[in-house]
């Protein structure tokens, strides 16, 4: 993975997320996975990894769950805050905001009922981020792991320099134990999007969610 999904790259990239798009950024909902498989889940303790902008975490902590929220970026963390303030206190009190660098940060293990990522970017190895999420998520509770599918064809941009942004749900799942997770979904999607030029265009994306077997 190029080190351009290091910290100076997101700092610089949220930085001129909001300072173009801040009205945008602050209008979207959660992310449409999220609430598809955890609208149904009952409250309790969730990691958010790599947070970005907070509009998941806020969605989480609405919803009465007490949430970490971790990002690589101060800037990210800083409007993320921002938009839970004016919110209110019922939800500020539910988010734990942590700056941390995911490549490296360990979450406490068999912590939380929900450990939620998606479309996270790594200078480093997806799959040592998603065992150590996976080992965080305490005995009957869910791991959801969202993501870039392949694209059908080659891609171009900063991506094209970084495959392993890349992903299939069946490749996730092939990296938990049988004998302690029940997946419950891993599967393609495409879902309507808008590009940095206000483009609209079809996302596939890979969604994987799993219970960890109590």
């Amino acid at each position: 993975m190029p080190e351009e999904f290091g910290k100076e790259f997101w700092e610089k990239r949220w930085e001129e997320a909001y300072r173009d798009h801040a009205a945008a950024l602050r209008g979207r909902g959660p992310n449409p996975h999220l609430v598809a498989e955890a609208g149904d889940l009952a409250p309790g303790t969730a990691l958010d990894a790599g947070c970005g902008h907070g509009v998941d975490a806020v969605w989480l902590a609405s919803r009465g769950w007490q949430v970490t929220a971790v990002d690589i970026a101060t800037s990210a963390l800083r409007h993320a805050r921002e938009h839970a303030e004016v919110l209110g206190t019922e939800i500020t009190n539910r988010i734990d905001w942590v700056l941390a660098d995911l490549s490296s940060w360990t979450p406490a293990e068999e912590h939380f009922d929900l450990v939620s990522t998606h479309y996270v970017h790594l200078p480093a190895s997806r799959d040592a981020l998603f065992r150590r999420l996976a080992a965080a998520v305490a005995p009957g509770g869910t791991l959801l792991i969202i993501g870039h599918h392949p694209p059908n064809q080659q891609a171009t941009g900063s991506h094209a320099a970084a495959q392993e942004v890349y992903f299939t749900a069946e490749e996730v799942a092939a990296g938990l134990d049988p004998d302690r997770w029940d997946i419950a979904v891993a599967e393609t999607r495409t879902r309507r999007d808008t590009d940095h030029n206000g483009q609209e265009i079809t996302r596939r994306d890979a969604v994987l969610r799993a219970r960890r077997c109590p």
